[in-house]
Formats: structure tokens, sequence, C-alpha cells
């Protein structure tokens, strides 16, 4: 039994490699590893999360240059050209000629000032900008949320090996003082040697048990290290959290429990959609500028003239797109149906997050109830193994029916730890998935 649990174990965890991070202190002076601790170490660790504040630093651009479109623009046009026929006078004045006859060729340069006066989609343009900011930070949180599950994955694997390797190596004791009781005994011709063998392949079982254990731990917690960005020491004490009332205040608020990162991203996607709904209705609205224009050219405003000179003018514009063939209603439209996938998407998930919870609370039902049997069973097998340990030293029993009781409470003792681990992991798995913070 405790081979198999070691083999699955060691399945799950080889090929990991310890990463190499500066050791500080001694076992003794450091705290015990907590489950929420870590689990805010890996998503600071994440590089993803470095977008956050770059997707702030993005909109803070893209504001500025919208705030540009407040102030004046400036712009130089400049134009050159040779006409192959210009407007001419009709007559002719007293020496032949015509009265006026424009230039073929021409030139223009001017200094353009735009100002714009009243623009309805400016702010709601703004608006959409801090939306889509809000929106895409919740998308990375809830991306990063999923670092939490992994972190749990390699806690409780590491803390289950921990338990049992605390277990097994309370018996190697024990089992030493029978072979050395078992030597002398042979030693003295009162057992065979067969006897001290059985004993001694035994011990040298569980001693490989305990290496390997010790090497699956030390695999689990180079996991969690990479996960955690922080140095783990191999001989680091991993504490189970104690969430009994949470997990009893999750059970009773589940119907209505909004903690998952998921559900600020949908809020925020709603709250886009209205920005750009408020911003769809500004296209039927007109804008107003000023502008202002001053140059030199030839000819200037008087195009009937052949000298260049300088000219200025300015005036107010006014642009508006009366009629757009029912565009803003489709927007509109589109935007109300994509309501309606954030709402399907929202019910989606919570429906699967409250499916995906069932396991958990029916696991935690059962290993509360399980665990008053496992102390009583480890007790009972205690019992056992002492009688027997007895009895095969009065030569009662052989060393192989003493070895049989003795593994039948190493068992039992691998089981409780199982049993409280596995309890601990439902209870976080239950906050975890619902979006609360392990304590």
């Amino acid at each position: 039994m405790t081979r198999l649990v070691i083999g699955c174990l060691t399945a799950s965890l080889l090929g990991v490699a310890a990463p190499v991070f500066p050791q500080t202190g001694r076992a003794a002076d450091r705290e015990p590893l907590q489950l929420g601790a870590l689990q805010r170490d890996a998503r600071d660790a994440d590089a993803r999360a470095r977008e956050i504040g770059l997707l702030s630093r993005q909109t803070d651009l893209r504001l500025r240059s919208l705030d540009v479109e407040r102030l004046p623009s400036v712009s130089a046009l400049g134009q050159s050209q040779y006409q192959s026929d210009v407007p001419t006078a009709p007559f002719n004045g007293p020496d032949g000629q015509p009265v006026f006859a424009a230039s073929k060729f021409t030139y223009d340069a001017s200094l353009r000032v735009d100002q714009r006066l009243y623009d309805a989609s400016l702010q709601p343009r703004r608006d959409v900008a801090r939306a889509d900011l809000a929106e895409s930070q919740a998308r990375v949180r809830a991306a990063l949320f999923t670092l939490r599950q992994d972190v749990n994955d390699a806690f409780f694997t590491a803390a289950l090996l921990q338990e049992q390797r605390s277990a097994l190596e309370a018996t190697l004791d024990d089992l030493e003082g029978r072979l050395r009781e078992m030597t002398t005994r042979v030693r003295e011709g009162a057992a065979l040697p067969g006897e001290a063998a059985a004993i001694e392949a035994t011990l040298l079982q569980q001693r490989q048990q305990a290496d390997a254990l010790r090497s699956n731990r030390r695999a689990a917690l180079a996991r969690l290290a990479l996960l955690a960005g922080r140095a783990i020491a191999p001989d680091a004490v991993l504490q189970l959290p104690e969430a009994a009332e949470t997990v009893s205040q999750a059970r009773a608020a589940i119907l209505h429990e909004r903690a998952r990162p998921e559900y600020a991203q949908f809020d925020r996607t709603r709250e886009r959609l209205v920005r750009q709904e408020t911003l769809a209705k500004t296209a039927d609205r007109p804008q107003l500028s000023a502008f202002g224009r001053g140059g030199y050219g030839r000819p200037g405003l008087n195009f009937v003239s052949d000298r260049p000179e300088a000219y200025a003018l300015a005036g107010v514009q006014l642009q508006w797109k009366a009629w757009n063939w029912g565009t803003s209603e489709r927007e509109k439209d589109v935007l109300a149906l994509q309501q309606d996938i954030v709402s399907a998407e929202e019910a989606a998930f919570t429906s699967a997050l409250r499916r995906a919870i069932e396991p958990d609370l029916a696991a935690i039902d059962h290993l509360e109830a399980s665990l008053p049997t496992d102390d009583r069973i480890v007790s009972l097998r205690e019992s056992i193994d002492r009688t027997a340990r007895v009895r095969m030293s009065e030569g009662v029993i052989t060393a192989s029916e003493y070895l049989d009781r003795h593994t039948e409470w190493l068992a039992a003792q691998f089981d409780r730890a199982r049993h409280r681990v596995e309890l601990a992991q439902a209870r976080a798995n239950v906050q975890t998935k619902l979006g609360l913070e392990v304590r």
C-alpha cells in the first residue's frame, strides 16, 4: 500500500529540477509555509502581472492623444502647378489684349489652423478607452487566478509527502530497536538468523521509502518555488490551512458568491459595451470647428490677378451626417446582442463553477466523518503492534507475523495522513474556486 502511494506521487514529479535561489537562515528560524502567501507570491511572480501596469501606460498615451484633439491643429500646405488653360476675359482692351488673363503657372504656400469647437464623440471616446483598460486588466487578473490551483496542487503534494515521511520515520526507530533485539537473540541462539534477516529487509525497504518520499517532496517544493518565484528550502515545513469556518460560510453563500475575478471581467465588459453604445449615439451629431488660413501665392485670393500676393481667410465649418442609412441603429443592435452574449457566458460560468465545487463539498463531508475513525484505527493498530512486539520477543510469533502487524500500523498512519491532507485540500479548493482568499 505504501509503495503504491509513493509510486503514484513519483510519476507526477519526475523531471522537476530544483530552481536556483539563494538560501538564507536555518530551518528552525523559518516560518512554516502558508498556502495563501504562496498563492499571492505566484501571482506577483508571473510575468503577466506586468501587463496590468503596461496596459495602464498604454491607455494613458491614448488619452493624451484624445486630449490633443481639443487643442488647435496646425497644418502647412504648398502647391505649384501649370495649367494648359486658364480663365480669360471675353473682350479686349484698347491695346488689343484681353482685359485680364490668369497665369498658367501658379503656386501657393499657406498655413492653416483648425480649432474644434464642438465634438460630441470626444468624451465618449475617452470613456471607451478607460473601459477598455478596465476590461483588459480584469482579463489579466482572471488569467493570473488560474495559478492558484497550480499552487494548490504542488503545495498539497508536498504536504502529503511531509506527513507520510513523518509517520514513516517514526517507525524506523522502532524497527531498528527490534533488529538489535533480534540480532542479540540470534547471537545467543534464541532465534533463527532468518528472523533478524526479515526485520533487516523490512527496515531497508522502509528506509528506501523514506528516501523516495524525501526526494519526491524536494521535487514538489522545487515546483512550488518556481511557481512562487522565491526560494523554498528542502526542509521547509508546510502548514495546512484551517478553513472549516470559511468553507461553512462559503457553502451558505455559494448561490450569490461573486468573488472570482471572472465576474469582474464580465462587469467590465458590460461597462465597455455601455460606453460604446453612448459613443455610437454621437455619430448622428454634428461637429463644429473654426479655421483660419494665411498664405502667399500667385495668384492670391484675386484669381484674375497675375501678381503674387499675401492673403488670409477665416471661418466656421459644420460637418453633419444627416443620413447614414440606419448604420447607427444597427450598431446599437450589435451592442445589445453582445450584452446578451456576456450574460449567457456569465450564466454558463456560474453553472460550471457550482458543478466543480460539488465534488469538493462531498469530499469534505466524507473526510470530516472519516478522521475520527482514522484516529481509532491508528490507535488499535498501534496496540496490536505493541502486542505483536511482545509476543515476538517471547517467541510466540515469528518476525514475519510481527512485521505484518507493523506494516498494517504504518498503512493506517499513511491513510490518516492522506485523509487529513485531502480534507485540507478540498477546503482550499472550495475557497479557490469561489475566489476567496486562503488563510
